[in-house]
């Protein structure tokens, strides 16, 4: 009877704590949303900032946002799973797996602003490449790879150990068990990851602001070729983030309707991220389907 007793309790505070959390987060979204609610229309999406004027726009910091969300997807996703991959199927228990862990905890820890300076004096002052795409996309691989290898290593462990079993005795050599069984079982933990990563990189302004830069050249979208500098695509041009330029203008102030512009550019990017989040989940279960002949 008491046992009983403890256990609806618990499970009422459970209840609680999880409609805590969730009012929380959908007050938070509401305000964010609220205070933003004036400049959610086409011409701030679509339009450039105006330097100490009234009614400028956040385009080229949306485009910015997305192009530095795609080039860091494309280097931190191969090596981040790539190395959850081996910590899960190769590493054996030793001295320098325990290394790699420690190291790996060491990475995640380590304050944005730090890895930011770092990657100031290697990607910005030694190889050269000045503020830029690049240089913030490799910020940010930094940052992100901890997260994305310890959530690979997880997804994959997570895979059920009578797969693999069964995938060996129909005479799969370990690296087809790994492709064809493996990564489409592990795929919701991977999308996960990834969802995680992208939610960092959408928001990180720290880092940013010693490796992508605070400003943003003209856009030509007649040259689309990205090895030509005057390209947007040009991974070696400065590139102020969506984040960035909410920090910029929050703390300088210039332009008339400063309040207004930081409001609605949150309540942009919170939507960016939310729908990102929405197609990402969408696009996991259809893989993990597609991979699993839909069962």
């Amino acid at each position: 009877m008491k046992s009983k007793f403890y256990d609806k309790l618990a499970t009422i505070y459970f209840y609680v704590v999880a409609g805590v959390i969730v009012l929380f987060l959908l007050s938070l979204i509401s305000y964010i949303l609220y205070q933003g609610r004036s400049e959610l229309n086409l011409h701030f999406i679509l339009t450039p900032p105006k330097f100490m004027e009234k009614g400028g726009g956040i385009a080229p910091q949306i485009f910015n946002s997305l192009l530095l969300l795609v080039i860091t997807l494309i280097i931190s996703v191969p090596i981040g799973v790539g190395a959850g991959l081996y910590m899960a199927e190769y590493a054996r228990p030793s001295k320098i797996t325990e290394l790699i862990r420690l190291s790996t905890e060491t990475l995640s820890s380590l304050p944005s602003i730090v890895v930011g300076l770092f990657g100031l004096l290697i990607f910005v002052n030694m190889l050269h490449w000045g503020y830029s795409l690049m240089s913030g996309a490799l910020a940010l691989t930094v940052l992100n790879l901890p997260v994305m290898a310890r959530v690979s290593e997880d997804a994959i462990k997570s895979v059920s150990s009578s797969l693999k079993e069964a995938s060996f005795a129909l005479g799969a050599t370990k690296w087809q068990t790994i492709v064809k069984v493996l990564i489409p079982s592990a795929l919701p933990g991977l999308v996960t990851g990834i969802i995680l990563t992208s939610g960092r990189i959408f928001g990180e302004a720290a880092a940013l602001l010693y490796t992508a830069g605070m400003s943003t050249p003209m856009l030509n979208f007649k040259v689309l070729n990205p090895l030509v500098p005057g390209s947007p695509f040009y991974p070696f041009r400065a590139a102020e983030t969506l984040a960035v330029y909410i920090w910029k203008v929050n703390s300088e102030g210039l332009a008339p309707d400063a309040r207004q512009i930081a409001d609605g550019s949150a309540a942009v990017l919170l939507i960016i991220v939310l729908v990102f989040n929405i197609l990402a989940r969408w696009l996991g279960n259809v893989l993990y389907k597609k991979m699993t002949g839909g069962k």
